[in-house]
């Protein structure tokens, strides 16, 4: 991607001494470098009051194709719906374990606590093209309805804000999906404008 005064990269390096511990460099066009605090994955498992939240390991292949194979689940998700294992075994290993590798933060996977039942995935997700860090969560269908997007998308925002030191933090969601814009109203995020994503026209909500 070309770099102006208006665009960055987020760039790793992975400290030597230890296999968890990312420094995170964020170039400014040329004028300003900022060095963000170390990020330990391990920081990025979080507990609420009835789910646990933490990082993609290959173990959740088969729970993330099973939830991908629900039509109502992919309803709204704008990827295409029901995809094969084995593209979903890409998605985790270069999209969503490269995400940590290398912006030390990504998709993170949410479970019942009381039973360490797969449910979804809720976090945040560095996007390139809107230079933007992005909110997303997906449950499986049997267990909408019971707070747990708003509980999960919560621990990830105050995740961005708190440790990330994040200064805003954006989700997009078509104009239909009443669920999710109704999460997004809990959460107080703010309609700022309407934009393409994928051929499709979304609504861009942000929160500061």
């Amino acid at each position: 991607m070309a770099k102006n005064q208006h665009e960055f990269d987020l760039l790793t390096l992975q400290r030597i001494s230890s296999s968890k511990s990312i420094i995170r460099l964020l170039f400014v066009g040329i004028s300003c470098i900022t060095l963000l605090p170390e990020m330990d994955l391990s920081q990025l498992t979080i507990s609420t009051e009835r789910l646990l939240i933490r990082p993609f390991t290959l173990d959740d292949i088969e729970a993330s194709y099973q939830m991908n194979l629900d039509a109502e689940v992919s309803k709204y998700t704008g990827d295409g719906g029901v995809v094969s294992k084995q593209e979903i075994e890409r998605r985790i290993t270069e999209d969503v374990l490269g995400d940590y590798t290398k912006h030390g933060f990504g998709r993170l996977v949410v479970e019942l606590k009381a039973t360490q039942e797969f449910i979804g995935f809720t976090g945040l997700k560095y996007i390139p093209e809107l230079n933007e860090v992005d909110l997303g969560y997906r449950l499986m269908s049997q267990h909408w309805g019971k707070g747990y997007a708003t509980e999960s998308a919560k621990a990830a925002i105050e995740l961005g804000f708190e440790k990330l030191g994040l200064k805003s933090i954006i989700a997009t969601v078509l104009p239909d999906n009443q669920g999710s814009i109704k999460v997004l109203n809990k959460l107080n995020f703010q309609f700022e404008k309407e934009i393409e994503e994928e051929g499709e026209s979304v609504h861009l909500y942000r929160l500061k």
